[in-house]
């Protein structure tokens, strides 16, 4: 199993627990240096926010845990593929990687703003794609 599998299994940890609690399931969980320094999934339906989406809670509590805004030498590793908003600041956190795993054809980045990350921020796309795209369904299927 490789690295990015193993991490993503936490963040997939994360989003269930979102669906646990009606948060829309995604999670993330952040890495610097081979250790988890940020945990977070949604919390928009709890804190009524919309901009409480996995990815901000991971980038403020992993600035905090480092005592800095710059995530240069993290990797972000999240169930689904960030939106605009989560793009827009992940790209002002010049955050070192990005590792997603199911795409989102309808509200992801990649659509409609592919140039919002930093220049350098390199991404994988596709991380346990389909046990992150299932969980998703499941959810939207059981609110039906």
């Amino acid at each position: 199993m490789t690295d990015d599998n193993i991490y993503m299994k936490q963040a997939l940890a994360e989003a269930e627990t979102a669906f646990r609690q009606g948060e829309i399931p995604i999670g993330a969980v952040v890495v610097c240096r081979d250790r988890i320094i940020a945990r977070s999934h949604n919390l928009t339906e709890l804190l009524h926010d919309v901009t409480a989406h996995a990815e901000m809670q991971a980038i403020t509590a992993a600035a905090e845990h480092l005592g800095g805004k710059y995530l240069s030498d993290c990797t972000l590793y999240v169930t689904v593929e960030p939106c605009v908003m989560c793009a827009g600041a992940l790209g002002w956190s010049q955050i070192g990687r990005i590792v997603y795993g199911a795409p989102d054809e309808k509200r992801g980045y990649c659509r409609f703003a592919p140039h919002a990350l930093h220049p350098r921020t390199q991404v994988t796309g596709g991380v346990m794609a389909e046990e992150c795209a299932e969980l998703m369904q499941r959810f939207f299927r059981e609110k039906r």
